[in-house]
């Protein structure tokens, strides 16, 4: 009853916050675009190029109002949230144009707001205010947890963490784990030691010879002013997942710690964040998974299938935009499409499109539009024939950033090189009958599948006139996927 109770509360929380942001945008029509995306997805270098296309002139051939002329201005306004950090576009684009480096990942939220002036196709002139609102992906994956209990997430985690490849991760985990006595009088310092040892375990499953993707609670990986509170200071435990926790035992420490994570992380987050956003993009580092191995796809697949069952997706109407307002569309881009010839761009979208069949389906039937697309929003690499005996091999040409390592070659990052990356089958099929290929999690780099450089920015040549435009592929379309049909 008392949980009944609480979501009661907080369902008219949202309402109320709902009706307040319809006021606001009557006025002002604005569309709230959420970006997000797992580690080193490219949510920062994204945001970065979109902001700069738009507003110094991008090249957008697809992007319907922008290439027609109807787009009279782009530019930024004031950050709308008082108590969420400012996008930091202008160093993150200094980074990428003079340093020819990728900006840092995003660890905690931010938010930037772009008003855009243009023309209706009837000739009438409007403005869109699109609030750009980034956070991390891991994020999103703790949203699942408000609805289990503790035993719950325990049994679903150690089950995880015993298949393959993740078991010997675990190893040192597993083995304090069966030290603990759940029923036993609780313990400081042995909640400490398991929570430290599964945050470990975790960081491991991220490395990119694994390339784990299904890693909640999200913020123990990335824990800012949260770190070392009894929040983010918990762990599995080997209970009935329908148990119940002794007063005062180890057990009940971590059924309240856990329950003050959601209340503290996920519950403030999705009502002041995510339940208020109408469009969505979630950035995709297919190629990290391909690098790793077979093991690494499939828990991609299963962690996509976990965000899209996040979000609250279906058509907009006037009665949702008023008390509960829905995400109507959701793009999944899967990013550095440059770091494959562009022979194999589509079979990147398809791949992504298989990794998300089961899930999209159940989401089309809500009435969202759900779309896929391989893009670069920074693209990093030129196209070439490399010979290699009597073959012509589709390769790319680019800076590999320094430290990468291929053959047995640490670059410097001053040198272009050519490579042949690999070229993805047809049938995606191929990739994700668990046999399709060899990663980095079984065999070494020379005899992977798969091997795709990390790449320096390209170096772009100033012509006095102002900052030079960033290439891309693709970026025009998944702009005109996500807002086209509000600048009509």
């Amino acid at each position: 009853m008392a949980s009944s109770f609480s979501e009661i509360i907080e369902e008219a929380r949202l309402s109320a916050r709902a009706l307040l942001d319809y006021g606001e945008h009557f006025f002002n029509p604005t569309v709230r675009l959420g970006v997000t995306g797992l580690s080193r997805a490219g949510k920062t270098v994204f945001i970065t190029a979109l902001i700069h296309g738009l507003t110094k002139g991008g090249r957008f051939p697809v992007f319907e109002a922008f290439n027609s002329g109807r787009i009279a201005k782009a530019q930024l306004a004031p950050q709308p949230d008082d108590a969420v950090p400012r996008f930091d576009y202008e160093n993150h684009l200094h980074t990428l144009i003079e340093e020819r480096r990728w900006p840092n990942s995003t660890v905690d939220i931010s938010e930037l707001r772009l008003v855009i002036d243009y023309q209706r196709h009837n000739g009438a002139d409007r403005t869109l205010t699109l609030d750009i609102v980034d956070y991390p992906g891991e994020w999103l994956l703790d949203l699942p947890l408000l609805n289990k209990s503790f035993e719950q997430w325990s049994a679903e985690s150690l089950a995880l963490s015993r298949e393959a490849p993740r078991a010997h991760l675990a190893a040192a985990w597993h083995a304090q784990l069966a030290t603990l006595g759940p029923e036993g009088k609780e313990d400081e310092q042995a909640t400490l030691a398991s929570a430290r040892l599964f945050t470990e375990y975790l960081g491991v499953c991220r490395d990119e010879r694994f390339a784990m993707s299904l890693l909640p609670p999200g913020r123990f990986l990335m824990p800012g002013n949260l770190k070392g509170s009894p929040a983010l200071t918990f762990a599995p435990l080997d209970v009935p997942a329908d148990g119940t926790a002794p007063e005062g035992s180890l057990w009940a420490m971590m059924v309240r710690r856990y329950e003050a994570y959601k209340d503290v992380v996920v519950r403030p987050f999705f009502r002041d964040y995510f339940a208020r956003l109408d469009r969505q993009i979630v950035l995709v580092d297919a190629l990290a998974a391909f690098n790793s191995g077979p093991e690494a796809l499939h828990d991609l697949e299963a962690a996509l299938a976990g965000i899209l069952d996040c979000f609250r997706i279906g058509r907009s109407t006037i009665l949702s935009t008023l008390f509960r307002p829905r995400i109507d569309r959701i793009l999944f881009a899967a990013t550095k499409a440059d770091h494959l010839h562009h022979l194999s761009h589509d079979r990147l979208e398809a791949v992504l499109r298989r990794a998300l069949a089961r899930a999209v389906a159940r989401a089309e039937a809500t009435g969202a539009e759900i779309d896929v697309v391989a893009l670069a929003a920074v693209r990093a690499t030129r196209e070439a024939q490399v010979q290699r005996g009597r073959d012509k091999l589709p390769s790319i040409l680019g800076t590999p950033a320094p430290g990468e390592n291929a053959s047995g070659e640490i670059f410097d990052g001053n040198t272009e090189v050519a490579t042949f990356p690999g070229d993805l089958p047809d049938d995606p099929e191929a990739l994700f009958d668990g046999a399709g290929f060899r990663g980095l999690s079984s065999a070494p780099a020379d005899k992977s599948d798969f091997r795709f450089l990390r790449f320096r920015p390209p170096l772009l040549e100033c012509d006095g006139t102002g900052e030079p435009a960033l290439p891309h592929i693709r970026l025009d379309r998944a702009l005109q996927f996500l807002i086209g049909d509000r600048l009509q």
